[in-house]
């Protein structure tokens, strides 16, 4: 397997590996890193997976994402480590069924990145010196997430900014009663405000003495370990080579990206559903070609998702031969016929959420 490098998605910084890209976060030019190539899984390799546990799953796919940097026991002892919980999958009817992704610790998907992610970050710096000081902008449940899965882990420091009035008490309890090496810190304003505030930091030289980066899923660690649950559900549902269909609730389009790198990887995956609140920029820009943020965020039920232009939209746009910069203007087109075909885009409002869990449940 040829070296494993990563690619700034504004193109103007070098390529890097995988260790970099995790210590450095958002890429020197305000870019996102992507994987310069998806290594795809060889024939036969995803059928030998479909009877190994999670964590074996997670070890085969992330293994092509960073041998270069880990080797494959120790990224083996990491996936043991980080996936100590079942993750269910809930039958709708005879072809439907619910991924439930709310069985780690803060009962939040994120669990399955954050938690990994400690164990990379933890890993690397484990013999070096100083502190790695982790910032991270939050709408909900990144900050729970992320704050437990670095709690008290040595040279470490996490700090989430988070908006006061946008989260659920829970999430907020989550993030402020740890301690020791977690910091929240309540902004008055917005996700996107919080974002912004993180991405200023990150590119503001008097800062670069400290040894900053993030957890959010502008890095590249919080995405990788999103593939494993598509390669998962599919290998436990489907009959080989059949195709699958994934929904996925969309806010910053992290998740939604392991549906695309898992597809790259060779999974099966027919079309997947993009889901978003009442912040409908990504659909707007399905339906016009036309790309236009959403100043401030409209706040909705579904707080985590309340974001009016998704950091990860960027990666969407690159995969599909495209470029947009960190302010969101698109200064290359993706293939747009490629990225109907493969996604579909849809708003939902807080009256039809309402009324679908009613029914639902």
């Amino acid at each position: 397997m040829s070296q494993m490098l990563y690619a700034s998605t504004n193109r103007q910084t070098p390529e890097v590996n995988l260790a970099e890209a995790l210590l450095q976060g958002q890429a020197p030019d305000k870019g996102l890193y992507m994987p310069v190539t998806v290594h795809s899984f060889a024939p036969g390799e995803l059928t030998s997976l479909r009877t190994k546990s999670y964590p074996e799953i997670a070890t085969a796919v992330l293994d092509k994402f960073a041998a270069d940097t880990f080797s494959a026991d120790s990224i083996g002892e990491m996936c043991r480590c980080a996936y100590d919980f079942e993750i269910p999958l809930e039958q709708v009817d005879s072809r439907r069924y619910v991924m439930r992704l709310d069985q780690g610790p803060t009962a939040s998907f994120k669990d399955f990145a954050g938690r990994m992610m400690g164990q990379m970050l933890g890993a690397l710096r484990r013999n070096s010196p100083g502190r790695l000081v982790i910032l991270t902008a939050t709408s909900g449940d990144t900050g729970s997430a992320v704050a437990n899965a670095f709690y008290k882990i040595p040279n470490i420091q996490v700090m989430v900014l988070f908006p006061l009035a946008e989260v659920s008490n829970r999430q907020r309890k989550q993030m402020t009663t740890l301690g020791e090496n977690i910091t929240a810190v309540g902004v008055e304003g917005k996700f996107d405000d919080c974002q912004a505030l993180a991405k200023q930091a990150f590119a503001d030289e008097t800062l670069q003495r400290i040894q900053l980066t993030s957890a959010n899923s502008i890095n590249i660690g919080r995405l990788l370990p999103q593939i494993v649950y598509y390669v998962y559900a599919s290998l436990r549902l489907t009959r080989e080579g059949e195709p699958i269909i994934f929904s996925v609730p969309s806010g910053n389009f992290g998740d939604m990206m392991g549906a695309l790198l898992a597809s790259r990887m060779g999974v099966p995956v027919r079309r997947t559903i993009v889901a978003t609140n009442a912040n409908d920029e990504v659909p707007r820009f399905f339906e016009t070609g036309h790309y236009e943020k959403i100043v401030p965020s409209r706040c909705c039920i579904s707080n985590a998702m309340n974001v009016g232009h998704p950091s990860n939209f960027a990666r969407v746009i690159a995969l599909f031969g495209g470029w947009m910069d960190e302010s969101g203007i698109v200064r290359e087109m993706p293939d747009m016929a490629r990225l109907r075909k493969e996604l579909w885009t849809v708003s939902i409002d807080d009256e039809n959420t309402r009324r679908t869990i009613q029914r639902a449940w």
